[in-house]
């Protein structure tokens, strides 16, 4: 994933409330939204490293994790992407998980990570050194920067899906899927220096990016109420932002359709 707004309680149904893009190469490959035959996790796989960039597991646990963009780092280590299916796999809550990742973290590649379970919900990260700290309620937002960090398509993603959540409606999330497909281009005086250069500052600055050869290949909604039921949809795009179809699942014993 490489841009994520997400509601920590702060919504009169839903406890976890997130929406999210996954920008990659459309040449690694991926397979869809779906129940894992081998583990308790519903999500997305990398097929080439097996991890996942986002998923939920039973007891509404969800775990979702981005990269770092510094062209300067080697990008070396274990793979991210297995932080997140470990999360999922392990028995550890998430202010465990996180106590005893601080001692690994430094092994991964570049990483910007979030975890939730029932009660606590944490960030962390490996760049430049290992830290973790507990999400407070409310909406926050993040992409291939620090927690927060006010990137403009940080901050409009987390502007509407505000404007969502106050318009009070629960179950359609057309409006959220609405805005990870939105393609404006921030301006130039508003773009961070990445060390990546102008024109792909420019190409990266939208919350979704139409490439030939890299671009958003999946935009996920989930929502987990507070007994951990919930729901996970996914929305898939192929070179140059051709839709390939999407997927839908429900999770725990109470959850409700939506629109």
């Amino acid at each position: 994933m490489c841009l994520i707004a997400f509601a920590w309680e702060s919504h009169p149904r839903w406890r976890l409330l997130l929406a999210g893009n996954r920008d990659e190469f459309h040449a690694r490959p991926s397979a869809a939204l779906a129940r894992w035959d081998d583990a308790p996790i519903v999500g997305g796989r990398d097929l080439e490293a097996g991890g996942t960039w986002l998923g939920v597991a039973d007891g509404g646990r969800c775990c979702v994790v981005t990269n770092v963009r510094d062209p300067r780092d080697p990008q070396l280590g274990a793979s991210r992407g297995l932080l997140a299916s470990d999360y999922l796999r392990g028995e550890a809550d998430a202010a465990a998980h996180a106590e005893q990742l601080l001692r690994a973290a430094a092994d991964y590649r570049p990483f910007n990570l979030l975890t939730f379970d029932a009660r606590a919900a944490f960030y962390l990260g490996n760049r430049p050194n290992p830290r973790a700290q507990a999400v407070t309620p409310g909406v926050h937002g993040l992409s291939n920067a620090d927690f927060n960090t006010p990137w403009p398509k940080t901050r409009t993603l987390m502007q509407r899906l505000q404007q969502w959540i106050d318009a009070g409606d629960d179950t359609d999330f057309a409006p959220l899927f609405e805005a990870l497909a939105d393609e404006r281009q921030a301006p130039d005086t508003q773009l961070p220096d990445t060390g990546v250069g102008l024109e792909r500052e420019r190409l990266l600055s939208s919350a979704f990016i139409r490439g030939e050869q890299y671009g958003t290949r999946a935009s996920t909604v989930v929502a987990i109420d507070r007994d951990g039921c919930g729901v996970i949809a996914e929305r898939r795009f192929g070179p140059n932002g051709r839709y390939h179809g999407q997927t839908l699942l429900r999770f725990g014993e109470r959850s409700t359709a939506i629109g």
